[in-house]
């Protein structure tokens, strides 16, 4: 296996009590705060007073920048960083799920940096500080709460790109389930199928790694499987909502590649349905990634398939290896598309394929990704035709 370094130095606050400690974490940066948050509720639910008051009554001076959107758009961007220039912003606190939080981490980075903030993604300008941030998480899917990354939408030139920077870790994260009880059934599933995309990007990989690491995937897995249905049908159970919220962080805060080295694919092909589509990110995974693994699936892969199959699903270990893969995508569909409810193709969501070889090129970067399966143009055009 590949050698590697793990880091991780975000400090999580998990639980139902843990806000009263807010005010620590702030203070420690210092006494000015940007407020970041994106629709209404996070007001409706009552986290926006609760947070204030405990802004307030620490003697912190308090700054907002309300309507960050889902798929964040650099806008918000540049709007938040002319706030943290303006104001001499300390601190800033991201209340929401993964697109506020992005949209807060290139908040931080833009505003000690004297150039547009695209230019950290269309020429791949240099991220070499950012303000602290502080999250309060309000749904389980993008991990963003504990990793060094963040994606950013352009919708005048059509792009979704993603950048990892070690100044984007956020310094403290809280991590209330309770935070996610108003989470609906629809946004709970396609953040659910957010988590197990994160997993399987790097479980489907033919480096030899450390059991310990599979098996810790495999388990996340079974996790999400067992307790997604569960927090939809049950909206405050508790315990659905803290191994959902706690395997949204795990999945992708860097330890699950422990010596595993690949490129994502089913991420880089679901960034040009967003950027061209604007759709909810996990439902654009939920669509592609049994239609990447069916077209992955060959003699020379069939063992990861087999693994998955008989360890993840409990698919009889007895059966032909070829028969267990093939039937471990059948489950992962049946999960994604009956139990979860999501919309099983891009036809259904109003999607052709007029756009799909431009979106192919784009996601390849006109060349290869090099990833379970290295995808040129022509293949990522048959598996989004695979998806119609």
């Amino acid at each position: 296996m590949n050698d590697f370094i793990y880091e991780n130095s975000t400090k999580i606050y998990f639980g139902k009590d843990q806000l009263r400690k807010l005010s620590v974490e702030l203070c420690k940066h210092g006494k000015r705060v940007l407020l970041t948050y994106g629709g209404g509720s996070v007001k409706t639910s009552g986290l926006y007073d609760k947070v204030v008051e405990e802004i307030k009554k620490s003697g912190l001076q308090l700054f907002e920048l309300p309507g960050i959107e889902p798929n964040p758009r650099i806008e918000s961007v540049r709007k938040g960083a002319e706030i943290c220039k303006r104001e001499k912003i300390d601190v800033l606190l991201a209340v929401g799920g993964g697109s506020t939080i992005d949209a807060t981490k290139y908040i931080a980075a833009a505003a000690c940096v004297d150039f547009d903030p695209w230019d950290f993604f269309s020429k791949f300008s240099p991220l070499k500080e950012a303000l602290p941030v502080v999250i309060i998480l309000t749904h389980s899917a993008t991990g963003s709460e504990m990793n060094t990354g963040g994606v950013i939408s352009n919708l005048e030139t059509k792009e979704k790109i993603g950048r990892l920077a070690r100044p984007l870790l956020p310094k403290a994260s809280f991590l209330d389930p309770t935070n996610t009880y108003t989470v609906g059934p629809y946004q709970t599933a396609c953040g659910s199928a957010d988590i197990m995309s994160h997993i399987i990007e790097v479980y489907f990989n033919m480096n030899k790694g450390l059991y310990m690491v599979d098996c810790f995937m495999e388990g996340m897995m079974k996790t999400v499987i067992k307790y997604a249905p569960i927090a939809m049908k049950e909206p405050d159970n508790y315990e659905a909502r803290s191994n959902l919220m706690w395997a949204s962080s795990w999945g992708i805060n860097g330890f699950i590649s422990s010596g595993k080295r690949q490129a994502w694919s089913c991420h880089s092909m679901e960034h040009e349905l967003s950027a061209f589509y604007d759709i909810t990110h996990g439902l654009g995974l939920a669509i592609l990634t049994p239609r990447w693994m069916e077209y992955c699936l060959d003699e020379t892969k069939v063992s990861k398939y087999y693994q998955f199959g008989t360890n993840v699903f409990g698919i009889d270990p007895t059966l032909e290896p070829m028969t267990v893969a093939k039937k471990s995508i059948e489950m992962l569909s049946d999960f994604l598309f009956n139990t979860l409810g999501l919309q099983s193709t891009l036809t259904e969501i109003g999607i052709g394929k007029e756009n799909f070889p431009i979106m192919a090129k784009k996601a390849c970067e006109g060349e290869v990704i090099a990833g379970f399966k290295p995808l040129a143009q022509k293949d990522i055009e048959k598996i989004f035709e695979m998806c119609l």
